[in-house]
């Protein structure tokens, strides 16, 4: 049986496609830049206008320290709206996350400092950080399936990776805007400068629902509605039913993640103060590094359906583990030129895994629980390895004054991830099994549902 399109014209199903694209990754960009401007702010300024009085090393670890409090609120999102999105649908799911993460955002840029309330600053900082994680723990798993459950079976890897273009584009956008402001504002940049690039975010949200509510409900998603194969508990039946999945999953992203919040974000705090550079310079390298990600990203996905999602993701791991000593080598010479290169060569080498990522998660799960699954494998990497990373990364340095302790914990990040790599259980539509190879539909997982995503190839 196939299950037919809302027009059941081959022309609508493209017609979604390209909208389901466009949607997850315009949204997800917007997501990601509230997300990534945190952090920059948080390298920057955050020490000085929230946690004043303390000494460099303090001030720093308690601006990542409540940058960590986002990303350990994301599993919690990734279970609020994996339950909803596994129930409801994965369309009014997203209109929700960018609700949430454009509205903590724009209040951010209204925080009076602690020069003016108080420790009251900081813990509405938190407060706001916290609901920035929800946000973006939601969005990630309805934007990849959006995305993927539209596309083509065959090309899962590429579908799945265009709103992975969503942390390029964030990044990109959130580092260009900082950089503006900071040339435009000069001296006034830790006064007000610092405050328009999250105003911004309010205008942004109406782009991102404008093309959000364009697009349909994803077919696998209507399917699981029209058979009765809704789950009631999707959270609890897949931590019942997959629970080494949604653990390898987040397992797997500790050669991914922790590096990549060393490489944008405590880089600029490493930089600066360990260095010497100059704060516009990092920032228009890591420009550079994510505007060739908006090319490499899709490209690794696209590669991931050819050769496999597993061997393409097994060479990133191998790239990052073994640029991790030359890393901080390049950036300890100083030089323009050799700066550069390590941090644009460090995130080329973060987008072979991050390219085919999404659809290597996804695939794991049934369309009934994938939300859930998917959702809660992917952000829980964020409490283990995005999270804690500058603080780690922080404390090695302040305690040995060498970046080589921190090169070793890229190294044990790498080993970890390529152990979960190897414990992942095979998905069902992965290139390189028979499923994949026939171009049939997914069978019956571990979560006892149909994956039938029986769109027109």
């Amino acid at each position: 049986m196939t299950t037919s399109t809302p027009a059941g014209a081959p022309e609508t199903v493209r017609t979604q496609r390209r909208r389901a694209v466009v949607a997850s990754t315009v949204g997800t960009a917007i997501e990601w830049y509230d997300f990534f401007l945190y952090g920059t702010a948080a390298a920057l300024v955050f020490p000085q206008l929230f946690f004043p009085g303390h000494s460099t090393y303090v001030g720093v670890l308690a601006s990542f320290g409540t940058q960590f409090v986002g990303f350990a609120a994301r599993p919690i999102g990734a279970a609020i709206f994996g339950h909803f999105g596994d129930r409801v649908g994965r369309k009014s799911t997203l209109v929700m996350t960018l609700m949430l993460m454009g509205v903590s955002t724009f209040l951010i840029g209204l925080l009076p400092t602690y020069a003016s309330i108080g420790f009251a600053a900081p813990v509405l900082l938190v407060f706001l950080r916290i609901i920035q994680g929800i946000g973006v723990g939601g969005e990630w798993g309805g934007s990849v399936l959006m995305s993927m459950e539209w596309g083509s079976r065959k090309r899962r890897g590429l579908m799945a990776s265009w709103p992975q273009l969503g942390v390029p584009l964030g990044l990109l956008a959130s580092t260009a805007m900082v950089q503006l402001m900071s040339s435009a504002s000069g001296d006034g940049f830790e006064s007000w400068g610092w405050r328009v690039p999250f105003l911004a975010s309010f205008a942004l949200i109406g782009i991102g629902m404008y093309v959000r509510l364009r697009v349909l409900e994803s077919p696998a998603f209507r399917e699981v509605k029209e058979e009765r194969e809704v789950v009631r508990m999707p959270v609890l039946r897949v931590l019942r039913d997959q629970p080494r999945e949604v653990i390898t999953s987040a397992f797997v992203r500790l050669s991914e993640q922790a590096p990549f919040y060393l490489f944008i974000t405590f880089v600029l705090t490493y930089g600066t103060q360990k260095v010497g550079l100059s704060k516009e310079e990092l920032l228009n390298d890591t420009l550079i590094a994510a505007a060739l990600g908006l090319v490499s990203v899709p490209l690794w996905g696209y590669v991931s359906d050819i050769i496999g999602r597993r061997l393409t993701y097994g060479i990133g791991i191998a790239c990052v583990g073994v640029f991790a000593f030359p890393y901080f080598a390049m950036l300890n010479t100083g030089s323009s030129g050799l700066v550069m290169a390590a941090i644009v060569l460090s995130l080329f080498f973060h987008d072979i895994q991050y390219g085919p990522q999404a659809a290597l998660i996804a695939e794991s799960f049934g369309a009934n629980v994938r939300y859930s699954g998917a959702g809660l494998g992917y952000q829980l990497a964020s409490v283990i390895a995005g999270g804690p990373a500058p603080l780690i990364a922080a404390a090695i340095l302040e305690r040995t004054d060498s970046s080589i302790g921190i090169s070793w914990y890229i190294v044990a990040c790498c080993v970890l991830a390529m152990g979960a790599l190897i414990l992942m259980p095979r998905g069902t539509a992965e290139p390189g099994t028979a499923l994949a190879e026939a171009g049939t539909a997914d069978t019956t997982g571990k979560s006892g549902k149909s994956d039938a995503e029986k769109t027109e190839a």
